[in-house]
């Protein structure tokens, strides 16, 4: 199949520079990069000035930086060696799910009881306290069946988070020196002097 050339025969109603699709949120996408070719802009050049076993040591060092009037818009704490670690907290029951759907659904039951007892003119500690109970039932029976509906594939609560295994506390490159300086300075186990 041939194509004609030329500047009438590329345009087509309803497109742009003779692409079939319109720009917009359904047409032609747009390049990340901006069209250059270079990939995305990363920002200015950085410089590790330490890195440190866990986060309150390097914490420590941005600390140290702010309270001696360093620029510390400029740093950047980064934790490299990233792990998923899900703490298994207990075993979980049909009971237990009821339980916890309970708590759950009292404290919506709460707020709701709350919202209507400002509007009641009569006893409003008993609005109150039928929102909480009704919250707590209907919490409970919901936290069951959507454990009971699980089939057992899951019989455990657990809490997932991320852990680093370093972290680096980067500066930007024309105040690397001046961060250096300071660090001297300082008195810390992990200190440039110490880091890896």
């Amino acid at each position: 199949m041939t194509s004609a050339s030329g500047p009438t025969a590329a345009w087509r109603p309803g497109t742009q520079d003779g692409d079939p699709l319109p720009t917009g949120p359904a047409g032609r996408l747009s390049r990340p990069d901006g069209g250059n070719g270079h990939g995305p802009e990363t920002g200015p050049p950085t410089v590790t000035i330490g890195s440190y076993p866990d986060y309150p040591a390097a914490q420590r060092v941005v600390d140290y930086l702010a309270d001696n009037r360093f620029p510390v818009e400029h740093t950047a704490i980064v934790g490299t060696n990233l792990t998923l670690v899900e703490t298994v907290l207990g075993r979980m029951t049909t009971g237990r799910a009821g339980l916890l759907g309970a708590g759950t659904g009292a404290w919506f039951g709460l707020f709701i009881g709350l919202l209507f007892g400002i509007f009641t003119v009569g006893n409003w500690l008993a609005v109150i306290v039928v929102g909480l109970v009704i919250g707590a039932i209907w919490g409970a029976v919901f936290g069951a069946v959507a454990h009971a509906m699980t089939g057992g594939q899951r019989d455990f609560t657990s809490a997932s988070s991320l852990r680093a295994g370093q972290y680096a506390v980067t500066v930007d490159a024309q105040l690397a020196d001046q961060a250096r300086q300071l660090m001297g300075r300082m008195q810390m186990p992990g200190s440039p002097a110490n880091a890896r």
